[in-house]
């Protein structure tokens, strides 16, 4: 099973999305000091949402659906409540 999830850095305002089979873990490594990519500027990250996918073919297609415009919508309306 795998998990589309959202992560929020409420310091910088910023909004990722990603897939994984391990959201927690995932969450572990966004968040981890020795984390060199792009999540290691704005930490720390907080999971805001998470979506189960049936299949690995099904969560990058939600992904990016979520990265899409009406996407980032939809998780801003989720972060304003």
């Amino acid at each position: 099973m795998f998990s589309v999830y959202v992560l929020y850095s409420k310091a910088f305002d910023k909004i990722y999305i990603g897939f994984s089979s391990d959201v927690e873990k995932r969450l572990a490594s966004h968040n981890d000091e020795c984390n060199t990519g792009w999540t290691s500027k704005y930490q720390p990250w907080k999971l805001v949402y998470t979506e189960a996918c049936q299949t690995k073919t099904e969560a990058p297609a939600r992904e990016r659906q979520l990265k899409s415009s009406r996407g980032r919508d939809f998780i801003r309306r989720l972060l304003a409540d």
